[in-house]
């Protein structure tokens, strides 16, 4: 076996389980479990509100920072 064999197998290895990788993220047993995390950055336990003890006003003074 020459270094282009075993080169090939790996890249054929790779190549499949590239394949096999793609196949099960769009697979619809996974569907339900993707459209759930999708939503994840959406969903908020509570809508923020300010805190009584934050300033009435913040200063956005230019500042020079080094």
């Amino acid at each position: 076996m020459t270094t282009g064999d075993l080169q090939s197998i790996l890249t054929l290895i790779a190549f499949l389980s590239f394949i096999g990788i793609v196949w099960w993220a769009y697979s619809k047993r996974q569907k339900a479990a993707f459209s759930e995390a999708e939503r994840i950055p959406l969903d908020d336990d509570a809508p923020w509100r300010p805190s009584a003890a934050a300033p009435a006003s913040i200063d956005t003074g230019s500042r020079e920072v080094r």
